[in-house]
C-alpha cells in the first residue's frame, strides 16, 4: 500500500528543478552572449589611424593638381628655312654658353648675306658720290655769287662816275639812269643767286639725309641678316641641360620650327591646374603648399592665367626651396592654395576620407574596445586639417584611415 509523499519533500524537489532550469537558462544566455560577441566584426587597433578632435585655426585652402617643371626653359627655333647638317650634342648633355649644339645648312643664307654686303658698299659709295656732287654744285654757286658781287661793285663804281660827270656837265641823265638800272638788275640777280644757293643747300642736305637714312635702314636689315646667320650656327645661349634636340641629320626644317630645348634642372617651379569654379580663390601672391610624398614645400602663386580652358585655370607656384632634393622635372604633385583663415574651430586630421564639404559617416571610439559609426558634418579644409561643423566634440577619437570595407557596419569591435 503506497504512502502519500509529504508536502515538504515535494516542495524541495520542485525547488531543485527550478534551480536546475534557472542554471540552464543563465548558461544559455551566457553562451548566446559569448557567441554574439564572437560573431561581431572586429578590427585591429594597430591597423587604424585615429585623430582626436581639438580646437584650433585652419588656413582654408583649395586643392589642385600640379607638375614640377624647370624654373627656366628656353626653346631654340630654326631662324631660317634650311636642313640639319650635323648634330654635336644629345639630349641630357650639359651645355655652357656658346657650346655648339647642331649645324644648319647656311650656304644660301651666306650667299644672300654676301650680296647684301656688296649692296651696302655700293650704297655707301653712292652716298659719298652724292656728297661730293653736292659740295661741287654748291661751290659753283658760291663762285657765281662772288662773280656777281664783283660785277655789282664794278657797276656801282660806274654809276658813281656817271653821276659825277653829270654833276659837272660832262655826262647825261640817260647814262646815269642806264647805270642805275644796271646796278639794280645786278643786285636782283645777286639776291636771286644767293636765294638759289640757300635753297640748293637745303635741298641737297635733305636729299643727303634721305640717302643716309636709307643706308641706315639697309644696314639694320643687314645686321638682322647677320644675327639670323649667327643664330643659324646653333649654340647654347646659357649654361643649362639640353633636354631636347632634333637629331635627324638631313631633315628639312622651316623657319620657326623647334630644334632644341635647354633647361635649368637645378631650380624648379610648379605649374598647377584647378577647376574654374575655384578660380576666384587663386590669385597671384597667395600662399601655396606643394606636397611631394610626405614632404611639404612652401611657395607663392606667381601668376594665374586669366582665361579658363576646358574648365581649368592654370597657375604657377614659385617655390622658396626651388632646388629641393625631391624635385624632378615632370613629377606630379598636390598643390594647396591658401585663401582664408578660420580661427577657434573644431578640427580633425585631413586624410583620404575627405572629398569636400558635406556629411560623412565616420567611426568614433566610444570605449576601449568599440567603434561606433556617427554622422558628422564637415566644412572647409587645408592639407593638414578638416573643419568639424557638427557631430563631434573636442576629445573624440575619430578613425581617419580607410574604412570603406566596413561601410555597412554600424559598430566594430576594437581588437588589441
Amino acid at each position: 500500500m503506497d504512502r502519500e509523499i509529504p508536502k515538504e519533500v515535494r516542495r524541495k524537489e520542485r525547488n531543485k528543478k527550478l534551480i536546475r532550469y534557472g542554471i540552464v537558462a543563465v548558461a544559455g544566455v551566457v553562451v548566446v552572449s559569448v557567441l554574439i560577441s564572437l560573431m561581431r566584426t572586429g578590427v585591429k587597433e594597430r591597423d587604424l589611424v585615429f585623430s582626436t578632435v581639438d580646437q584650433g585655426t585652419i588656413e582654408v585652402s583649395v586643392s589642385a593638381s600640379g607638375k614640377v617643371v624647370p624654373a627656366f626653359e628656353e626653346i631654340i627655333n630654326s631662324p631660317i628655312n634650311t636642313r640639319i647638317l650635323e648634330v654635336y650634342r644629345k639630349g641630357g648633355d650639359s651645355v655652357d654658353v656658346g657650346t655648339p649644339i647642331l649645324k644648319l645648312d647656311l650656304q644660301s643664307t651666306e650667299t644672300e648675306y654676301n650680296k647684301l654686303l656688296d649692296e651696302e658698299q655700293m650704297k655707301n659709295y653712292q652716298l659719298q658720290q652724292l656728297k661730293v656732287n653736292n659740295e661741287t654744285q654748291l661751290k659753283d654757286l658760291a663762285m657765281q655769287i662772288k662773280v656777281k658781287e664783283m660785277n655789282l661793285n664794278r657797276m656801282k663804281v660806274e654809276l658813281r662816275n656817271e653821276q659825277y660827270l653829270d654833276s659837272i656837265g660832262s655826262g647825261t641823265t640817260d647814262k646815269v639812269r642806264q647805270a642805275e638800272l644796271s646796278v639794280n638788275v645786278a643786285q636782283l640777280e645777286l639776291e636771286q643767286l644767293r636765294q638759289q644757293y640757300t635753297n640748293e643747300q637745303e635741298v641737297m642736305a635733305a636729299e643727303y639725309k634721305v640717302q643716309e637714312l636709307d643706308l641706315s635702314i639697309f644696314r639694320k636689315s643687314l645686321a638682322e641678316m647677320k644675327r639670323t646667320l649667327d643664330d643659324a650656327q646653333v649654340r647654347s645661349p646659357r649654361k643649362a641641360i639640353l633636354t631636347y634636340i632634333n637629331d635627324q641629320i638631313g631633315q628639312q626644317v622651316t623657319q620657326g620650327t623647334q630644334i632644341a630645348i635647354i633647361s635649368d634642372l637645378s631650380h624648379f617651379k610648379v605649374e598647377g591646374e584647378i577647376a574654374d569654379t575655384y578660380g576666384d580663390r587663386v590669385a597671384a601672391g597667395g600662399k601655396a603648399i606643394v606636397k611631394i610624398g610626405s614632404e611639404k614645400l612652401e611657395g607663392t602663386v606667381s601668376s594665374v592665367t586669366p582665361l579658363s580652358q576646358n574648365g581649368v585655370i592654370s597657375f604657377t607656384v614659385q617655390l622658396k626651396d626651388d632646388n629641393h632634393r625631391r624635385l624632378r622635372s615632370g613629377l606630379k604633385t598636390d598643390v594647396y592654395v591658401m585663401n582664408a583663415v578660420k580661427e577657434d574651430v573644431m578640427r580633425i586630421a585631413n586624410a583620404s576620407y575627405y572629398v569636400g564639404r558635406g556629411e560623412y559617416d565616420l567611426f568614433v571610439r566610444t570605449s576601449d574596445d568599440e567603434l561606433t559609426k556617427r554622422k558628422v558634418q564637415l566644412g572647409d579644409s587645408n592639407f593638414e586639417y578638416v573643419e568639424v561643423v557638427s557631430g563631434l566634440q573636442p576629445g573624440d577619437q575619430v578613425v581617419v584611415s580607410d574604412m570603406s570595407n566596413y561601410k555597412n557596419k554600424n559598430s566594430l569591435k576594437l581588437k588589441k
